[in-house]
């Protein structure tokens, strides 16, 4: 009997220290790999900075009347730039007929914030209201036409799916155009047609930014100047494919 209790005890001392070598050696693992709770740390932080979004409040003045947000714009998107839960639309054409040139713009696209995509407003919807230095912009087919009492109507059948493909009511929207009308014309319309007014930001003009995300397109090649187009992510509408709404 002696002797298997003495062999049974062995058992238990040997079973015990293979745990205390297990534990310690977890212990030093840990020890040696930092990394895992400092990773853990900063998602943990940058989820507190996603989360930390102010609510869409109007600034003061003129850039107000253009419904440009006085808590995300032009100086403070970098802050809220690649949010996975967030969709970037850049409402200029790549050429606009209107003369931007005379309110020291640029009819062209001449650059855009990192993360933008753009997607013409005046192929969305008629545009009006454009400042007398400016002119008329573009004229021809729209997905959707403004009757300027804020109603919309629709000109395609696809018209409504293509815009809420393009601007996905379950998304942060932020928006952004060369001096801020047409993306303050864009919100106005999606919030017209349905979207969430909380979930939308009018970040103002391309022309007043100053950030570190800064994509260049216009450009001095052989003493000439060139817009390199191919830069921009472009979302174009091909009015040909898509089948009008009859009324």
């Amino acid at each position: 009997m002696s002797g298997k209790h003495e062999e049974t005890k062995t058992f238990g001392l040997t079973l015990g220290a293979v745990c205390l070598a297990i534990i310690v050696v977890a212990g030093l693992v840990a020890l040696l790999r930092p990394n895992d709770r400092v990773d853990s740390c900063e998602n943990t932080n940058q989820s507190a900075i996603l989360s930390a979004m102010p609510k869409p409040e109007k600034s003061e003045g003129v850039r107000g009347e253009f419904g440009i947000d006085k808590n995300i714009n032009e100086t403070t998107i970098d802050n809220y730039l690649h949010r996975p839960n967030a969709v970037y639309r850049d409402m200029r054409m790549l050429k606009d007929p209107g003369n931007y040139e005379a309110i020291g713009g640029d009819s062209y696209l001449s650059g855009f914030v990192d993360g933008f995509e753009a997607v013409p407003l005046p192929y969305i919807v008629n545009v009006s209201g454009l400042p007398d230095e400016v002119g008329a912009t573009y004229t021809g087919k729209t997905l959707f036409t403004h009757d300027g009492k804020g109603n919309y109507h629709a000109n395609y059948i696809e018209s409504l799916p293509i815009l809420e493909s393009l601007f996905p009511k379950d998304k942060t929207i932020f928006l952004m155009c060369g001096g801020g009308g047409y993306a303050g014309m864009t919100k106005d319309m999606l919030v017209a047609l349905g979207w969430d007014s909380d979930k939308i930001y009018n970040v103002g003009g391309y022309w007043n930014y100053e950030g570190e995300n800064n994509v260049e397109v216009k450009t001095t090649r052989n003493g000439q100047t060139v817009y390199d187009f191919w830069k921009v992510p472009y979302h174009n509408i091909d009015f040909n494919t898509l089948h009008e709404q009859k009324s």
